[in-house]
């Protein structure tokens, strides 16, 4: 009765440790930097959306959290979430094409 006491459980510990630290602390940050970046998006930005399509923001609005872009073939209104931070950020800090 009792004769493993808390090494039965060690095991367990130690994997739920490492998911934590390898699985869920990671993709919490990585939804932080996400809402960070939606929030901090201005008129004027261009960006990328996740389905690839290039766009300049036109308008934001707060209250469904939504924007519309502006593309070559117009403007369409899209979810804030639908936007590629990564894609958007190397859009940006790309450097000039020399034509």
């Amino acid at each position: 009765m009792g004769d493993g006491g808390i090494g039965a459980f060690l095991p367990f510990i130690l994997m739920f440790l490492v998911v934590y630290f390898f699985m869920i602390a990671p993709q919490m940050k990585r939804a932080k930097n996400e809402k960070k970046f939606n929030n901090e998006l201005k008129r004027g930005d261009k960006v990328i959306t996740k389905s690839g399509m290039y766009a300049k923001v036109v308008e934001l609005n707060d209250k469904d959290n939504s924007c519309v872009l502006e593309t070559m073939s117009g403007k369409v209104k899209f979810d804030r979430s639908a936007i590629s931070m990564e894609m958007s950020k190397k859009l940006n800090t790309a450097p000039a094409v020399k034509k």
